[in-house]
Formats: C-alpha cells, structure tokens, sequence
C-alpha cells in the first residue's frame, strides 16, 4: 500500500502490529520523525497496547456464577417456519458462563480501572528524551561511555565527569552485570546512566539527582516501543529503560532497590 495524507492513520496502526514490510514501515518511521502529533499517535497505540496487556484476567467469582446460572431458563421456545413445512418448536440453551464473563469484561473496561492502567504510560517530555536517548545508544557502535563491569571504575568516571554518581550495585549473579555507563542530556541536563545487560538486552538506568522530596515506589511505563519504570530514593528519581519483558525488567528494578537501599 502506499503511504498517502489520507491513509496515514491506518498505516500508523499497521506499523504498531508488525504489518509493514520494511521498506513500507521506514517511509511511515520518516514520516513519524518528521511530524510530531503523528509520532504522537504512535506512542498512544504503542502504550494502549502495553496496557491492555498488563489487564488482568477477568474470572467470574463463584457466586457470580451461581447468580447466572439462576437466571437461565431452562428452555428457550423459538418457532423456526421452514419451506414446504409447518412451523415447529426447538429448543435453545443460551451460554451463560460465556454471558457472564463478557459482562465481567465488559464491567471492568467501563470501569476506571483502564485510566488508572493509562495514567502510567502516558508521554512527557522527559520520558521522550529518555526514550529517545536509549535508541540512540543501542544504534550507536557503543551503548557506553565507559565500558567495564566493575562499578568501581564506573561510578569514579561518572562522578569526575559529572560531580556525582548513582548506586551501581553488582547484579551479575542474578543475571543483570553492569556492562557500562554513560552520560544523557536530557532537557538540557547532562545526567548520568548505568547500563546493565541481560542476555541479549542491555537495560539503561537514568539517575535524576532529586533536590529533596521523598522515596516513590515503582511505576510501569510504555514509553516509544520500550519498557520502562520509574521510581525514587532520597536521592535520585531512577528511570529503567529497555526492549527485554516486563517481568524481567521488574526483576531487575526490585535487585537493583535492594542492593541500592542504605543497610
């Protein structure tokens, strides 16, 4: 198909679902990075999805079930005229458990809790400059400014460069090693970043120095076709940002807390 104005939409939704060939889904990237409100749209869809994923499964509860089950009938007298024929009677039993589970679907996506789910992946512009800067890196010939799995060469370097360094705790045993860091400009600020890989996925830290305030606990982000999440100490607001799964991302922000955490 060809990318035109009046196809642009269909072709944004298509390039989200892994439709495009590639020649067809780099004219409509270029056409994303030329043209904001539609990288905008984009980023809606792309975390639309990552929430809808993240909705739990919907299980009728037992008494739900029992109160269902109450009001079916038990035969439902239908009269179906057939050619050449006189009408008769058949019966039709109606599907209630599957009745049941799509009005509990049905419940929970009328109710709030899918803003709630949105509330966490919408966009800002700090979170875009991260997100932005995260691609850049794994694009580049290196992902780090230094490169080295000791956090005692890493935080020395982070700290001459910038005045201050983050925690950057050993996880290599629990499948996170620290392959490096770097520094970000994010909004005109140069901070700095950890990188951690697992397996074939590296997972880059932004640590934010916090001017006071209090500790924050983890929140889930869809952010450009990456996972992040974002969480605070006393001492800086963190934002963990990779292609790997949820789960493992999780994982790996709640080792990084605890060995972060002041013993």
């Amino acid at each position: 198909m060809t990318l035109t104005d009046g196809n642009i939409s269909t072709m944004i939704h298509a390039l989200v679902d892994g439709e495009l060939d590639a020649a067809t889904a780099h004219d409509v990237e270029a056409r994303l990075a030329a043209d904001p409100a539609l990288a905008a749209q984009r980023d809606s869809l792309i975390a639309l999805r990552a929430a809808m994923k993240r909705v739990p499964k919907q299980v009728p509860s037992d008494a739900f079930l029992k109160k269902m089950a109450n009001l079916q009938p038990a035969e439902d007298n239908i009269v179906r005229p057939q050619f050449g024929k006189p009408a008769r009677q058949v019966s039709r039993s109606y599907g209630w458990q599957s009745l049941a589970a799509s009005v509990v679907v049905t419940a929970f996506l009328a109710s709030g809790a899918t803003r709630i789910l949105m509330m966490n992946t919408a966009p800002d512009s700090f979170v875009a400059a991260i997100t932005d800067d995260h691609r850049r890196s794994l694009l580049a010939g290196s992902p780090f400014d230094i490169a080295s799995s000791d956090r005692h060469t890493v935080k020395p370097w982070l700290d001459a460069k910038l005045g201050l360094s983050p925690p950057a705790p050993d996880l290599a045993a629990q499948g996170f090693a620290l392959a490096g860091g770097r520094v970000e400009i994010i909004a005109g600020k140069p901070l700095p970043a950890l990188v951690y890989r697992h397996h074939e996925h590296l997972i880059s830290v932004v640590a934010e120095p916090m001017n006071g305030g209090s500790a924050r606990e983890p929140i889930d982000i869809a952010a450009g076709g990456f996972n992040m999440v974002r969480w605070s100490d006393t001492g800086f607001n963190y934002y963990a940002i990779s292609d790997t799964e949820w789960a493992d991302l999780n994982s790996f922000v709640t080792l990084f807390r605890d060995a972060a955490a002041p013993k």
